[in-house]
């Protein structure tokens, strides 16, 4: 960068004193990805108030030779947000959160990249509209950045990640234009859908700066249910009984661990299991339909009767009051944070496909019971999916130094990936690449698609301004 103070004061000019910060204390949380894994440093903080605004950013930290770390929420798990240089600028979207329009007829909803899931959700719930991505931080992380990582959730299983639930952007490029793709089509087969580059990117080739998002209608009739399974096959084997019986209803099913159930409990205040006695596997279920005569407590109930009758659980509970129902997701929801609480740990975003589910789950414990018998082997995921996260845990004053922790890690992502590319799946199914992934996602896809997200990389952003050291690998953060 040719004169920092130089950029500081063409920023502060355009965006006000008050929306550029240098404060130590100030920028803190914002170089410190939520796990606490990575700690990096920044020129500054800025915050635009618009596109204009934003494009305007962009347009003057180039000019400068700085770097752009595009940042919502910081509530990613890879360190994708994360920046690592005195000459980056974190872009933050919070100012950039409105919502611009709602259509109950087009079942769609425009809204900038810094509104928070959570109040969407709300919005559309106002106008008799289901927004369904729905995740642990959804108090807190932006819209944006769920569609930068192509977030995925609990109910991808009926309603898919966020790819599916996008229908436009508006993008800010690396050289400052402007892509205005917001209309609000079912069908549009106008050339390449350029849109897809941008999601789950990561703000490496551009910055969201709003969205027009699917909505569906607000489901009249829904039951939930846990129960416990001695093994993972048991909780695949009760999914297919499940999903013949429900079908596409089936929003979501998750599983957990007792080992991770247990971290919960242990840390995190109000949670209790719903049974009297523990089991090695728990699975929450969600059925819903639009349909308000559909009676799906009563199916639901059928199937874990049968399954109960069959072996494949040992007992099950369905909530009578939507505090019960809410009690038990909060099950689900706190596992972040107690693991976060508890100590620290390296996490995986494994998906395969469902018939290999067990095969990886088995394969991961053998390689880590093996190495590290002092660790905690944790499992929580959308089984329904696929995407089953294994969590290696550890105390926190089990590594002296940050560099024998990495050490770890390194050689736990040899025992995962390998479990992983052996049952055919993927290393990442909706945390992102980040940071954290970026050599295992080289070593773990197609050479050709690896050379074509490269050239992409390079058409779009020549000199590596976008969120620098992130998802590829060209060069080590500083």
């Amino acid at each position: 960068m040719r004169d920092p103070q130089a950029l500081l004061t063409s920023l502060r000019t355009l965006l006000g004193e008050r929306h550029v910060v240098t404060q130590a204390a100030d920028l803190e949380p914002l170089t410190r990805d939520w796990r606490g894994r990575y700690e990096g440093t920044a020129l500054c903080a800025v915050y635009p108030a618009d596109t204009e605004q934003v494009a305007a950013t962009v347009l003057l930290v180039r000019e400068h030779g700085g770097k752009i770390v595009p940042q919502g929420g910081n509530t990613g798990m890879c360190g994708g947000a994360t920046p690592f240089s005195e000459e980056t600028v974190v872009l933050r979207l919070d100012r950039l959160n409105r919502v611009r329009q709602v259509s109950a007829l087009d079942n769609t909803m425009t809204v900038e990249a810094g509104c928070i899931l959570a109040d969407l959700q709300a919005r559309a719930q106002e106008a008799g509209r289901l927004l369904p991505l729905s995740l642990g931080a959804e108090g807190s992380c932006q819209i944006g950045g769920n569609i930068a990582t192509n977030a995925g959730g609990t109910a991808v299983l009926r309603y898919g990640p966020m790819r599916d639930m996008v229908l436009g952007l508006e993008v800010v490029l690396p050289d400052g234009s402007v892509m205005n793709d917001l209309k609000r089509l079912r069908k549009d087969n106008s050339g390449y859908a350029v849109r897809h580059l941008f999601i789950g990117a990561e703000g490496t080739l551009g910055i969201i700066t709003a969205a027009v998002l699917k909505l569906f209608p607000q489901p009249q009739a829904n039951a939930t249910a846990m129960a416990g399974a001695g093994h993972l096959d048991k909780a695949l084997e009760l999914l297919a009984a499940v999903r013949s019986r429900l079908g596409d209803r089936v929003s979501a099913y998750e599983v957990m661990s007792h080992s991770q159930m247990q971290l919960v409990l242990d840390h995190i205040p109000g949670c209790t299991l719903p049974f009297a006695e523990p089991h090695p596997w728990y699975v929450l279920i969600e059925a819903e339909d639009s349909f308000a005569a559909m009676d799906l407590a009563s199916i639901l109930e059928d199937c874990l009767a049968d399954a109960l009758e069959r072996g494949l659980v040992a007992d099950a509970v369905i909530p009578k009051s939507e505090a019960q129902r809410e009690a038990l997701w909060r099950l689900r929801h706190s596992v972040s944070e107690a693991n976060k609480v508890a100590g620290i740990s390296v996490s995986y975003d494994t998906v395969v496909p469902l018939d290999r589910l067990d095969d990886f789950a088995a394969e991961t414990e053998r390689g880590v019971r093996a190495a590290f018998p002092q660790a905690r082997l944790l499992f929580v995921g959308h089984v329904g999916d696929g995407n089953l996260h294994a969590v290696i845990h550890f105390d926190h004053d089990a590594f002296p130094s940050r560099a024998e922790f990495e050490a770890t890690a390194g050689q736990i992502n040899e025992i995962v990936d390998t479990a992983t590319l052996t049952c055919d799946g993927s290393i990442s199914a909706e945390h992102g690449i980040g940071l954290s992934n970026r050599k295992r996602l080289a070593r773990s896809i197609d050479p050709t698609r690896y050379r074509l997200m490269t050239q992409i990389k390079a058409l779009l952003d020549p000199d590596h301004m976008m969120n620098p050291g992130k998802v590829l690998v060209f060069e080590e953060p500083q």
